[in-house]
């Protein structure tokens, strides 16, 4: 069942700068909920103070209370809003109210303009993860651990084989954003595919809610020493020395494979720990995350169509600030400043001075490096820069899945932010290849 009230020309951009999601959008997420309690407690009048000039022609006051009235018919009366979440779209943002109804949970979709009016209503199913067909469920346990100590420790999963004997282990570690420990996206969770699929073939696999996941209002109120070392570093090496105590598991066979910015991390992490045994990078960066994130926008316009003279501007000054990240000097540059792109000025330095493909071929263990050719975000050009850089070495190998998108889940035609709201599951060749590559290690 869909229910589409108004359909707006927008696209959510998956933005790949770690700390863009803030309290800075509060409001927003409380108009929402205020929206949705509003038009539940049939005070649809106070309901449409905030909608936009489209909105209040083709949704006046009488047509939300019928479209409401049929919802409710269907799926019985609103009895809860049990959570929220947010995405940007393009110049609209997009808040999604959990709303637990007598039958069954929906998404009430409300979008909302640049000037906080409601753009959009949509009344969506919710699409729920289903563990993939190749993981074998009678072959797994799962045991809650907590990864580090002291003022950042973090709950994590740890997902094992079935069975006597020691297995080797892997630690996921994730993309940017405040990422809980299976990666989830919409219906989809990138990590607890692989950890199950990996423990239904003896391998044993960590995953743990990412500190600006666990700690959000406390990483976002530091102004200074944040950089990806404490934002992903330290607790990935936290990780590493979790498992090599940790009983059933062989302490030389362990190894850390990561997503997305966790891959392009991977090298740094590498030369923190040497006794790691190897290291997975998927769809991991070898360009500048500022790059990263001036193409992700462009993407993002396109799929919107012809440029608006807003969308321009905007685009200019993200054209800015990249050249102001690129350009500053440390000596110059207050390093606890004012936020570009979503982080402070010492936050860019650190990664800046930072190339993963040649901090990896400083790395003696093997690597095995994963990109999907439909990926929109971390392109094959970033895979060619791995390429460069370590296809002459023998114990690396390099791999390309052309129907992958960004989180190794199959399909066709050109990927973009939408399908992440469509449930799939990593692939299971890719499942099999990581197995196969840890065995072999």
């Amino acid at each position: 069942m869909l229910i589409a009230i108004v359909t707006v020309s927008v696209v959510f951009l998956s933005a790949f700068s770690a700390l863009m999601w803030e309290n800075q959008f509060d409001d927003i997420i409380r108009k929402a909920k205020v929206f949705v309690g509003l038009i539940a407690a049939e005070k649809y009048a106070e309901a449409v103070v905030d909608f936009d000039a489209t909105m209040t022609k083709v949704m006046p006051e009488a047509k939300l209370k019928l479209t409401w009235e049929s919802l409710i018919k269907q799926v019985g009366p609103l009895k809860a809003q049990i959570r929220t979440r947010m995405e940007q779209i393009g110049k609209y943002t997009a808040v999604y109210v959990v709303g637990e109804f007598e039958k069954e949970k929906m998404d009430v979709k409300v979008v909302f303009d640049q000037e906080k009016k409601i753009a959009g209503l949509f009344f969506l199913p919710i699409q729920e993860y289903k563990l993939p067909a190749y993981t074998d469920q009678e072959a797994i346990t799962e045991k809650e651990v907590t990864v580090g100590k002291g003022e950042w420790e973090l709950p994590g999963t740890l997902t094992l084989p079935r069975g006597s004997g020691k297995c080797p282990g892997l630690v996921l570690v994730h993309g940017s954003g405040p990422n809980d420990r299976d990666e989830s996206i919409g219906p989809n969770k990138p990590f607890k595919d692989i950890a199950w699929g990996l423990a239904s073939r003896g391998i044993a696999a960590l995953r743990y809610d990412k500190r600006t996941k666990a700690y959000q209002e406390k990483m976002a109120a530091m102004t200074t020493n944040l950089t990806v070392k404490e934002e992903t570093i330290d607790d990935a090496l936290e990780a590493v020395k979790l498992l090599r105590k940790t009983e059933g598991i062989d302490s030389e066979r362990i190894f850390v494979l990561g997503h997305s910015l966790g891959g392009m991390l991977v090298p740094r992490i590498g030369m923190r720990d040497s006794k790691i045994a190897g290291f997975i990078v998927m769809a991991g960066p070898t360009r500048p995350l500022e790059d990263l994130f001036l193409d992700q926008m462009k993407f993002a316009y396109w799929l919107d169509g012809s440029l608006t003279d807003e969308e321009k501007t905007n685009l200019e000054k993200i054209k800015k600030a990249v050249s102001t990240i690129k350009t500053m000097k440390e000596s110059e540059v207050d390093l606890t400043g004012e936020r570009i792109l979503g982080a402070r000025p010492g936050y860019w330095l650190d990664i800046r001075a930072y190339n993963p493909a040649a901090t990896a071929k400083g790395l003696k263990q093997p690597m095995l490096i994963l990109q999907g050719g439909r990926d929109y975000q971390v392109k094959k050009k970033d895979f060619e820069g791995w390429k460069k850089h370590l296809s002459s070495r023998n114990n690396v190998e390099l791999k390309l899945y052309p129907l992958a998108n960004h989180l190794f889940i199959m399909g066709r035609g050109i990927s973009t932010p939408a399908e992440y709201l469509t449930a799939g599951n990593v692939g299971k060749e890719v499942i099999a290849d990581i197995a196969k590559w840890i065995e072999r290690h």
